[in-house]
């Protein structure tokens, strides 16, 4: 009886270690690394490139943003006829830039959400972080995410990418599911 209990908590204790070694080899990983946390506290744009249809980089495009809630997630806004939205819409991974163009940089997954509650969350913290946006009203308004003119946009970092990493518009983007350069 003895045996057959600790055969069963050994078989119970391998699965366990097999699974989060499997589930580790994924390359994904939840949430924003603490290199790039400490980045985006000091930072003021992000820069944006997605992957056009020919499989090139875009130019990287400056632009506000804020942490999602569970500081898993950067979440920006765009209108609705860019060229970073149709790309987006169509699956296009994005290459970030913290800062500045040669600022820590990831690749992640980005979609286009309709929920009132992160759109919300983009309001309120462009409110708080943006002067133009208090000041001139600059940014996005409740209206223009109602009517579609402006999309939320949440992005999911998958793997950060070597420091230096530059944008190199016309080429092609480092892969997405590469090794983790964590």
């Amino acid at each position: 009886m003895a045996i057959t209990r600790l055969l069963i908590k050994t078989g119970v204790a391998v699965l366990v270690a097999l699974l989060a070694i499997a589930g580790s080899n994924t390359g994904a990983y939840p949430g924003i690394s603490q290199r790039d946390q400490q980045a985006l506290s000091r930072a003021d744009l992000v820069f944006i490139a997605t992957v056009r249809k020919n499989g090139t980089q875009s130019r990287a495009a400056p632009v506000w943003f804020t942490t999602g809630a569970n500081n898993d997630s950067i979440l920006i806004q765009t209108e609705h006829t860019t060229w970073k939205a149709k790309r987006i819409a169509r699956g296009s991974p994005v290459l970030v830039w913290i800062g500045n163009p040669g600022g820590p940089a990831f690749i992640g997954k980005a979609e286009i959400t309709h929920d009132s509650t992160l759109q919300s969350k983009i309001l309120a913290d462009f409110r708080q972080k943006y002067l133009q946006n208090r000041l001139l009203g600059m940014g996005p308004s409740r209206g223009e995410f109602e009517s579609g003119e402006q999309l939320a946009i949440m992005i999911t970092p998958v793997r950060d990418l070597p420091d230096g990493f530059t944008s190199r518009p016309g080429s092609p983007p480092p892969q997405i599911g590469g090794p983790p350069n964590r």
